[in-house]
């Protein structure tokens, strides 16, 4: 199948609506579009606890379809885990633009180099899940410094 194809509803959804497509970077694009979309629906962060577990379970059900259709097992075009990734790093920090800058050069840094656990993640957990999982560990990472650090400030 020639992925994506943004008249499917999947690979739509996968991509984020076509950011995925961006080139170079699209994580890092995706990453960016997820961080306007949290700093721009304030509302977001105080009802994360509810919608944060919705997006991600959306989101392992998208990467799951999305990879059926693509012949890579992480095709680069595929940010909707950028986006849920940012979006758990988001929650941990306070509504800022210093904090969310913060949190998503965090995110991307882990996100590339993979430290030990995600680089396991990413070599040993297959389909929609190891796409996804491996950046919901580097959002933990890059939010829980973030929240250990203003604690500690």
């Amino acid at each position: 199948m020639n992925f994506p194809n943004l008249k499917i509803p999947s690979h739509l959804l996968a991509t984020w609506f076509g950011v995925g497509l961006i080139r170079p970077a699209p994580g890092t694009w995706g990453s960016l579009a997820a961080l306007l979309i949290w700093y721009f629906a304030e509302f977001m962060h105080p009802t994360a606890h509810v919608i944060l577990p919705i997006f991600i379970l959306f989101s392992w059900l998208v990467c799951s379809q999305a990879t059926k259709d693509s012949d890579f097992k992480d095709h680069s075009a595929i940010v909707i885990d950028e986006v849920a990734g940012m979006f758990v790093a988001l929650s941990f920090v306070s509504h800022g633009i210093i904090t969310y800058l913060c949190a998503f050069l965090l995110f991307r840094l882990f996100d590339i180099w993979k430290p030990w656990p995600i680089s396991w993640v990413d070599q040993n957990v297959q389909g929609g899940l190891g796409i996804l999982l491996d950046d919901l560990i580097a959002g933990l990472f890059a939010g829980g410094i973030i929240y250990a650090i203003l604690i500690l400030i």
